[in-house]
């Protein structure tokens, strides 16, 4: 056939348009177009099909494992109180992710990620977990009566699309130090799973995402909460569609209660003293402060303290949290020559910041570990600053960990979040 076609070119070509005749084709110039032939047959030959597929590379997803699937009825036996909310199967992904640790460096963190199964388009929250002091309790681990197993099992059943980090210290990089109640670092980590869990709603069919997102946590999950939702209004707001943030009981004035705690008698609560001791001890680390424990605290809990260094919630201290610390350092506090520390704990305060999103901070009266007033004074300062949709929500005689504080908490963050004016 191509003979037949340059034999028709050498006598005919163009014998119709005489102004573009063609010379008769030499040797040279005769194979020079049966290479140009055989070019053009490979070209048209190649179907797209055979081009091989460029594997996805996600910048923050690393991987995702189906560890867990639920019925709703097993949901509905173990929650009955939200019977009327219940309607999907649940499907329950570990993801590990890229994020940053205190001091820079991109490590591998983890975290729990909850698909409702629906054909429906759902919501996103970023639940944002209280204290935990063992690994089981990490989201990613879903360990029954955990809070991911509980309230994230809800709230994923509900039709909500739920994104639960473990934090740096526990999962993926259970080998690092909890970085405890650092607003950088648990705001960094929170803010990156979220950009993994998008990366992972776009490689799968079964769960359509209406690119809304909430934001919901308690305790060092509400303080967690308001890190997060200050990070993403002001770094990654073309991200995300925020449409409302709960925050239960969070440590939002960190100045204003280390101060309290110093200068004060408390409660003399073993459990919670742990908790402030842990603070001290994570911000003298992270910022680098570098002081021995008999610089903070008198004997004999500065030996305890010291022996107890990679684990103080195994510390007691049965009394009240001032009388274990030393008059130099009190002192040290109140006039501000201690610039190091005091600068460490400022820099965890996040009360007084202007928010967009509509924001509610839960808060009950009478807590004896998180003291009431950092709700009050972030809600006071966020007004001041003149945002539009803040409110403090008491919840009268509530306790830190009173079941029916942590009960008006869930079931008033339902409330806002299905308000018509913010779903």
């Amino acid at each position: 056939m191509g003979q037949q076609l340059l034999a028709i070119t050498e006598t005919d070509s163009f014998h119709f348009y005489p102004q573009f005749q063609m010379k008769p084709l030499t040797p040279s110039t005769r194979n020079s177009w049966y290479l140009l032939l055989f070019f053009l047959f490979i070209l048209v030959g190649c179907d797209n099909d055979d081009k091989p597929v460029e594997p996805i590379v996600h910048k923050y997803l690393v991987e995702n494992t189906l560890i867990k699937e639920i019925k709703k009825e097993d949901i509905l036996k173990a929650n009955p109180l939200f019977t009327a909310y219940v309607k999907n199967n649940i499907k329950v992904y570990k993801v590990t992710y890229k994020t940053k640790n205190t001091d820079g460096t991109e490590i591998v963190a983890s975290g729990a990620v909850i698909l409702p199964e629906s054909d429906q388009q759902h919501s996103m929250i970023s639940v944002q977990h209280g204290t935990i002091t063992s690994e089981n309790q990490a989201p990613s681990n879903f360990a029954d009566n955990s809070e991911a197993a509980t309230f994230g099992s809800v709230f994923g059943s509900m039709g909500y699309i739920i994104a639960y980090p473990d934090y740096i210290g526990y999962g993926a990089s259970k080998n690092l130090p909890h970085p405890y109640e650092h607003r950088s670092s648990l705001g960094s980590a929170s803010l990156d799973l979220l950009r993994a869990t998008k990366e992972l709603l776009s490689i799968q069919k079964d769960t359509k995402w209406d690119q809304k997102l909430f934001l919901a946590g308690y305790s060092e999950g509400g303080y967690a909460t308001l890190s997060l939702q200050k990070r993403i209004e002001e770094e990654a707001s073309s991200e995300f569609n925020l449409r409302a943030s709960s925050c239960g009981a969070g440590a939002y004035d960190k100045t204003a209660f280390m101060k309290e705690i110093i200068n004060n008698t408390t409660h003399g609560n073993a459990g919670f003293n742990r908790l402030y001791l842990w603070v001290m001890l994570s911000y003298d680390r992270i910022y680098q402060l570098n002081k021995p424990s008999s610089y903070y605290f008198k004997e004999p809990w500065a030996a305890q303290i010291t022996t107890a260094a990679a684990d103080p919630t195994q510390v007691q201290i049965n009394t009240s949290f001032n009388n274990i610390l030393t008059d130099s350092f009190k002192k040290a506090l109140n006039d501000g020559t201690d610039q190091g520390f005091i600068k460490a704990v400022a820099d965890n305060d996040v009360f007084d910041w202007k928010p967009k999103t509509p924001t509610r901070l839960f808060h009950g009266t009478d807590d004896q570990l998180v003291f009431y007033f950092n709700s009050v004074n972030a809600a006071e300062a966020m007004k001041k600053q003149g945002s539009a949709d803040v409110q403090l929500v008491p919840i009268p005689g509530g306790t830190h960990t009173d079941p029916s504080t942590l009960s008006a908490y869930l079931l008033g963050t339902l409330g806002f979040f299905q308000d018509p004016k913010y779903k």
